[in-house]
């Protein structure tokens, strides 16, 4: 795109998020780069407004609750060039013909992979001290622990499972390195040597789980994940063991998980669950081992404005005629989570 003619831009997304993505300062910002109207957001492709808005785009800046990007999408809007997410993963916005018509694609999920790491690093050093249970004995009883009820407390060389080293997992990986843990990791896409930069052991889905004292799910959700943790996976991780999954629950088998929780053997951090939201009657709401919170890990509040600074600079980059700092191609899809 020369830089003498701003690109048309047209937003796709919930409208209540664009507040927070682009704060006064960042719209200013944005509309000194693009030719956009804020007031026009779209959130359904086939009405007449949003069908004159895609026939001169040439720009999406897309977010949460964006209509899928299908070919009749695409068809009404012939000169668009590239697709600018200020959100996470693409995978369920874009399809095929996108990446046929050779549209360029670009993710925030950089920007959004920091506060899933912050608050899995979080729960993984108040897992370590046992917070949870200490927590629940201590509105019972008032007591402070014994010393027999903290003997296996702290993060001393806590065995720290990491699966999927996606944006989030290496994020996680940079922010558990000066801790004193021991960090295992399994990645079909890593080999030895990456890994071992990463910090980490690289090691079989099945050994990771039995070494482990603390496991944590990073990988995307594909058909190749899909119940990865099933029940006889679940069985390998260690009794007292911890899993946080701050990815997808459909990564994990969820009647298994029920049962081992009910059952008391392991402890959990579930910031996702499948369904989502849970039934009412599940016991997970109420179970004094499981650490439940409803999908928070990821950018809310001030942190969307991380999100939409970087669509801003990927659109000056974009203005300028430079290569996007952020783009997506067909095969990161696999990795990105």
């Amino acid at each position: 795109m020369p830089s003498a003619q701003l690109p048309r831009a047209v937003f796709a997304m919930d409208p209540v998020h664009l507040p927070l993505l682009l704060p006064p300062p960042l719209m200013t910002r944005l509309k000194q780069t693009a030719e956009i109207d804020p007031s026009l957001v779209l959130q359904d492709f086939t009405t007449p407004p949003a069908v004159s808005a895609l026939a001169d785009a040439e720009v999406l800046i897309t977010g949460w609750d964006c209509p899928h990007l299908g070919a009749d999408a695409l068809a009404a809007a012939p000169r668009l060039r590239a697709v600018l997410h200020a959100g996470g993963s693409v995978r369920s916005l874009i399809g095929e013909a996108l990446w046929e018509r050779g549209i360029s694609v670009s993710s925030a999920v950089t920007g959004n992979a920091l506060p899933v790491a912050e608050y899995t690093l979080a729960m993984i050093l108040l897992a370590g001290k046992d917070a949870f249970t200490h927590r629940e004995r201590f509105r019972a009883t008032h007591a402070r622990p014994s010393s027999a009820e903290t003997a296996t407390t702290g993060n001393l060389g806590r065995r720290i499972g990491i699966i999927g080293a996606s944006r989030v997992g290496r994020r996680l990986l940079d922010l558990l390195r000066p801790f004193d843990f021991e960090l295992l990791l399994h990645d079909p896409y890593v080999d030895a040597v990456e890994a071992a930069a990463l910090g980490a052991e690289l090691l079989p889905l099945e050994d990771l789980l039995r070494r482990s004292d603390i496991v944590s799910l990073h990988a995307p959700d594909i058909p190749e994940t899909h119940r990865m943790l099933d029940r006889a996976r679940l069985a390998l991780i260690r009794d007292g063991g911890v899993l946080i999954n701050t990815s997808r629950g459909a990564l994990v088998d969820p009647e298994a998980l029920t049962d081992e929780l009910s059952a008391g053997r392991l402890h959990a951090v579930l910031d996702v669950t499948e369904p989502e939201p849970l039934p009412t009657e599940s016991p997970l709401y109420t179970l004094p081992n499981v650490f439940l919170t409803p999908h928070i890990a990821g950018s809310l509040g001030n942190e969307l404005e991380r999100l939409g600074r970087i669509v801003v600079e990927e659109l000056e980059r974009l203005a300028a005629g430079l290569p996007l700092a952020h783009e997506v191609h067909r095969t990161d899809l696999a990795r990105v989570a």
